[in-house]
C-alpha cells in the first residue's frame, strides 16, 4: 500500500469516529513523541490502515492486513532502507508515516513513494504534519530525491497537508480504482527533496 491517506467521510466512519474521541477526551493529551517503527509496532500501525481499508475510498487495498503481512511489510522496509515512522502518545502509537519504492527499475532508485497515516481521534492536532516532516527529513538525510504522494479523490485534508510539506500536484489519473463498485481518481504529488 502507498496511498497517502488520512481523511475519511461517510456513515459512521472518520469524522463520525472522531467526534467520539474528541467527546470521550482523547484527544489533546500529551505531545507525541516521532520514533524510528520497531516490529513490535506492526500490529499498531495495522489496526490504523485497516480501518482506511474498511471504512473508507482513500486506501486502495480491499481487504485488511493480517499482522503477519505487515511485519514481513515492515521488516522489508527497514531491511531496504526506507524510513518507517510512527507517533506514540501516552504508550499508544496514533499515526505512522513511511516510504517505499516508488517503482522497481533501478532508475527510481532515488524516488520513493510515500504515506501517512493516523488513528482516530489523532488528526487535528498537527500529528500528521510532524510525522510526515519527520519522514521527509529521514528522506533526504538518506539521500533520496523526490517523494511522490498517490491520494485517493475527493481528500482535501490530505491534499493540503502534502501543499503544507512542499508537495505539488503534478496530474490525476482518472477512474483508476474501483472499490465498493465506484471508480475513484487519484492525485499524484511530488516533493523535491534537494535543498
Amino acid at each position: 500500500p502507498g496511498y497517502s491517506l488520512l481523511q475519511m467521510g461517510g456513515p459512521g466512519g472518520w469524522h463520525q469516529r472522531k467526534a467520539t474521541a474528541q467527546a470521550e477526551g482523547r484527544s489533546g493529551v500529551s505531545e507525541p513523541r516521532i520514533r524510528d517503527a520497531a516490529p513490535g509496532d506492526a500490529s499498531a500501525i495495522n489496526a490504523i490502515y485497516n480501518t482506511y481499508i474498511v471504512d473508507s475510498h482513500v486506501s486502495f487495498d480491499t481487504e485488511p492486513w493480517s499482522d503477519e503481512q505487515r511485519t514481513a511489510w515492515l521488516a522489508d522496509r527497514i531491511e531496504h532502507g526506507y524510513p518507517v515512522l510512527v507517533a506514540v502518545e501516552n504508550g499508544s502509537v496514533v499515526g505512522a508515516a513511511w516510504s517505499g519504492p516508488w517503482r522497481e527499475k533501478a532508475a527510481y532508485r532515488t524516488t520513493v513513494e510515500s504515506t501517512v497515516v493516523l488513528a482516530y481521534g489523532a488528526t487535528g492536532r498537527r500529528i500528521g504534519t510532524r510525522l510526515y516532516g519527520a519522514l521527509l527529513d529521514r528522506l533526504r538525510a538518506a539521500g533520496f530525491l523526490v517523494a511522490v504522494a498517490i491520494i485517493a479523490l475527493p481528500n482535501d485534508a490530505s491534499i493540503a497537508l502534502h501543499a503544507r510539506l512542499g508537495y505539488r500536484e503534478v496530474g490525476v489519473l482518472d477512474g483508476v480504482g474501483v472499490k465498493g463498485q465506484r471508480r475513484h481518481s487519484t492525485l499524484i504529488m511530488e516533493c523535491q527533496l534537494e535543498a
